[in-house]
């Protein structure tokens, strides 16, 4: 499968939810990231640590790679031009929309929705991240928005937390128990568990295509 991570808007956390939604899929098929993004933060974050468990390279390397893999995440560049998105529909089998629920990136959401909807797109799926702790409601309220326009939205959100930044630091994922303290634990597992659900909902997604 060729899921592909994009958004109109920077700060989305797009390279998080990549470098997460591959390590979930590595644990059920070989995986492999194609970092499209001109600054290469996946690869800069693979080579702070001891290496992620799948294989991350560079979208010129990917054609000869991916025949290798199951799974092929590709992390795009910043501010995709509404031809750079219609090349992106045509060559995944889905594509996320990261989204924080905040105004101005709320602007951003809107513009890509409205460009892949301008093109009929139909195998994309809104993810929102970064969502803080109640009582803050914009999640709840974006998350609404979404259903009642009928816009495709995993179930889950991902949480805003600081185990990412440290897991980053660390050239390594939220689920790699030796970078965090007892204190650090129950967020790491908490954020490791929405990105695997998210996973769970991209190969239930895959499987109603097939």
């Amino acid at each position: 499968m060729i899921i592909a991570i994009a958004n109109m808007k920077g700060g989305v956390g797009k390279t998080t939810t990549a470098v997460h939604l591959a390590a979930c899929l590595q644990n059920l098929a070989p995986t492999l990231l194609l970092d499209g993004d001109n600054t290469r933060n996946a690869t800069a974050w693979s080579q702070r640590g001891d290496g992620f468990p799948f294989r991350v390279a560079n979208e010129t390397q990917g054609a000869k790679l991916a025949r290798n893999f199951e799974h092929t995440v590709i992390d795009t560049g910043q501010a995709p031009s509404e031809g750079d998105m219609r090349e992106l529909m045509e060559a995944c089998d889905l594509l996320i929309i990261p989204a924080v629920p905040a105004i101005l990136d709320n602007d951003g959401l809107a513009l890509t929705i409205n460009i892949l909807r301008s093109m009929k797109a139909e195998s994309f799926r809104v993810l929102l991240t970064k969502v803080p702790p109640p009582p803050e409601s914009e999640a709840a309220e974006l998350r609404a928005e979404m259903l009642s326009s009928n816009v495709p939205i995993f179930s889950v959100d991902i949480p805003r937390l600081k185990v990412f930044e440290k897991a980053a630091s660390a050239g390594t994922t939220v689920n790699n128990k030796a970078i965090f303290t007892s204190k650090d634990a129950p967020r790491a597992a908490r954020a490791w568990d929405a990105y695997q659900t998210v996973a769970n909902e991209v190969m239930s997604y895959d499987n109603k295509t097939r």
